[in-house]
Parts: C-alpha cells; sequence; structure tokens
C-alpha cells in the first residue's frame, strides 16, 4: 500500500515558557492583565522551560536513528523555536536537521483578550465574555483573534502539507497547547464535544508526546492512530518538575 501519511506523527508542546510563569503569578494575585512587556511571538522559554526540552532530547537520544525524527516542524513563536532547538541539541535527532517553521502551527491568536487574565477580561471586557459564555470557547472569536474553528481551518491544510511532502517520515512538530488539541480533533474526527470534553479533563503538558503512527487499517487507504497522549515520561524520567500551565488565561485563551 502506497504511503499517504507520516510514518510517524509526534505533536510535542513547548517548554515552559516566560508567559506561562507570569500567568500563574498573575492568577494568584488576581490581577486584571499578565506582566509581559514581549509579543506573544517572542515569549522565551523558561529556564524550567529549557530543561524539559533538553530532557525531551536526552530521551530520543536513546533510540535507534530509526526511531528518532528526521523531520521538524515548528511553529515560528520564540518558545517553540527554542524547543525545538534544544531538542535537536540534547541529541534528540541528527544535529543536521534542518528545523522548518510554519506560521500556521502558531499560538491561537487571542485579539483584544491577549494579556488579559479571566479577572481582567470580566472587568474590562464584559462583552466578550458574555459572548464566550453564550458561544462557548470553539466558536467565540474575540475582535481581531481567532476562534478554535479558525486553528482548525489553518491546521487541515498543515497536514495536507505533511501528507504531500513528508510521507513515510517521522515527522515532529513543535507548537502549543491549543493547536495539539486542534489536532486530535481534525486527526481523529471527533465532535467539538469529544474534543472540548479532552481539553476539560487536563491541559497539555509542557513538552508532553502526543504521538500518532501509520495503520493501514484505518480508512481506505490507512491512516494515523494514536498511539500516546499528553505524555511525560521524557521530564519525569530526569525528576524534573511536570508543568501543566495553560498557554494563555483561564476563560479566554485555548
Amino acid at each position: 500500500m502506497q504511503m499517504h501519511w507520516p510514518r510517524t506523527l509526534t505533536i510535542v508542546r513547548h517548554g515552559q515558557s516566560a508567559g506561562n510563569v507570569a500567568r500563574d503569578a498573575a492568577m494568584q494575585a488576581d490581577i486584571e492583565r499578565i506582566n509581559l512587556s514581549d509579543r506573544d511571538a517572542d515569549v522565551p522559554l523558561s529556564d524550567l522551560g529549557c530543561d524539559q526540552a533538553r530532557a525531551l532530547g536526552r530521551w530520543y537520544s536513546t533510540r535507534t536513528i530509526g526511531a528518532r525524527p528526521d523531520v521538524l516542524l515548528a511553529s515560528p513563536y520564540r518558545r517553540a523555536c527554542q524547543t525545538a532547538d534544544l531538542f535537536r541539541s540534547a541529541g534528540g535527532c541528527e544535529d543536521d536537521i534542518e528545523i522548518l517553521f510554519d506560521e500556521r502551527l502558531r499560538e491561537k491568536e487571542f485579539g483584544i483578550l491577549d494579556g488579559l487574565t479571566a479577572t481582567g477580561i470580566r472587568s474590562i471586557e464584559p462583552q466578550q465574555a458574555e459572548f464566550r459564555r453564550i458561544l462557548g470557547k470553539f466558536y467565540h472569536r474575540p475582535p481581531g483573534g481567532e476562534s478554535w474553528c479558525d486553528v482548525i481551518l489553518r491546521l487541515r491544510s498543515v497536514m495536507d502539507t505533511i501528507a504531500l511532502h513528508h510521507a513515510d517520515r517521522h515527522v515532529m512538530v513543535f507548537t502549543h497547547q491549543v493547536v495539539v488539541l486542534c489536532l486530535r480533533y481534525i486527526i481523529e474526527g471527533m465532535t467539538e464535544a469529544e474534543i472540548l470534553q479532552i481539553d476539560r479533563e487536563a491541559d497539555v503538558a509542557n513538552c508532553a508526546i502526543t504521538e500518532y503512527q501509520f495503520d493501514e487499517g484505518e480508512g481506505k487507504r490507512g491512516g494515523l492512530s494514536l498511539i500516546r497522549y499528553n505524555v511525560t515520561a521524557p521530564v519525569e524520567q530526569e525528576d524534573m518538575l511536570v508543568t501543566r500551565a495553560p498557554d494563555a488565561i483561564a476563560g479566554a485563551r485555548g
């Protein structure tokens, strides 16, 4: 059977970022805004996030070459790029493999809600808080931002690109929490209710692994079958702190 998908597709959320740390501090203090001066695209990894990315690379370095990724795709956001680079430098793949950046893998855009905590949205943008309550996060699109559906639309074309250019390869994607969930929605043909239930059960951990393998029995031409989801073994193996803070604020960001 001719393969139309990667042999293995591994999806990784970036390591803990300075934004995750700042968000936690803002929520604990119950203030309206997250204390960050950088654009979301420029937020770097925290020191712990760098360590998590290296741990992921070391975990893969113990595998045979055939079991390590030979294609690296990354969101162009700094925290995802850093995670990919540190993974590679720690031996997670051959050091001459290029990191391919794809803006379609970027974080969900939050528009006028960017940088606000849940408290901030209720006090500064109460109309948007009400719209989101009525529509739900799957369909609510804040002015200047995206809904989950918008993210899904751009990710469908990413999957087409992966199928076209990287069939029978081991592709590893470095991206963001909402993107991990939306890719699951696409690949597994989920409903809104199903993916939001998974989202409610647990945040995607920093540097956690979600992995699919090609299965000839999936559909008429074969497809991708989920092997593991939200696995934190690489971080846990080194007795490192597992972090699960959302990329963004509760109640506004995915």
